[in-house]
């Protein structure tokens, strides 16, 4: 199978913390928010092309190496993922979890750029390879901040020398691949404006939570599972306490 030479960038959203598998509206309201916010990053991937979401993260990728615009192209999906983050906040009517949790959420970006195969299953593109392995095996990391882009070597070297002034060199030992040499620019410290604070307004709010009922009613009712396949959801069972009983007289 042919191969090309693509640039690999996974956005992932992380930040919740672990649901009770019986708090059906707090994990359906995960869901959506999240479903909101990927399709934020994916209109905001500008030539990037979306290769598949998984879970609670999008894998893109754009055909040869040129990586000249990737640092703006990562600079305009973390602005539109802010933006939707705290409108989600500013027009938030629920007090459950999924919701309350909704301004911690975090987008962490990891790139590489290496040889792909591509097949074609009628309007799919899959992609195979190492490379493909290793952007992957790239989300488990030890980048000791919580917003980054971690990148190769491969990617650093092509990127415009004010941002690799940016960057810090980190060794990883990927599971089944050896040591890799890479390089992450934490996102607070990178200087990208954000956009400005949206303000509230009642008639959004109210309409805005309408149609987040009418999209998590399949989970609520149990039709699909939410958060199915979130790598960044912890959901776990509630520990029943047994009923206690009067001593025997």
């Amino acid at each position: 199978m042919a191969t090309e030479k693509a640039l690999l960038l996974i956005a992932d959203i992380g930040g919740y913390t672990r649901f009770m598998k019986h708090h059906r509206f707090s994990l359906a309201h995960a869901q959506d928010s999240v479903a909101q916010l990927l399709e934020a990053v994916i209109d905001a991937s500008g030539k990037l092309k979306l290769a598949k979401l998984e879970g609670d993260a999008a894998f893109f990728y754009s055909v040869g190496d040129d990586c000249a615009a990737f640092a703006r192209q990562v600079a305009d999906i973390r602005r539109a993922f802010v933006a939707r983050r705290e409108k989600l906040v500013v027009d938030r009517m629920c007090q459950c979890d999924g919701c309350m949790q909704v301004g911690m959420l975090t987008l962490k970006f990891v790139a590489h750029l290496g040889e792909v195969a591509f097949q074609r299953v009628k309007h799919l593109t899959e992609l195979a390879g190492v490379d493909v392995i290793l952007v992957h095996r790239m989300l488990k990391n030890d980048v000791p901040v919580s917003e980054y882009l971690l990148m190769t070597d491969a990617v650093h070297e092509r990127i415009q020398p004010e941002l690799r002034q940016l960057a810090q060199g980190l060794e990883h030992e990927f599971e089944g691949l050896g040591r890799t040499t890479t390089h992450y620019i934490d996102l607070h410290a990178s200087g990208e404006e954000l956009p400005a604070p949206l303000a509230p307004k009642l008639s959004r709010r109210l309409w805005n939570k309408l149609v987040m009922e009418v999209r998590t009613l399949k989970y609520v009712l149990g039709i699909e599972k939410p958060c199915e396949g979130f790598r960044n959801v912890e959901i776990v069972d509630t520990p029943r306490t047994p009923p206690s009983h009067p001593p025997h007289t």
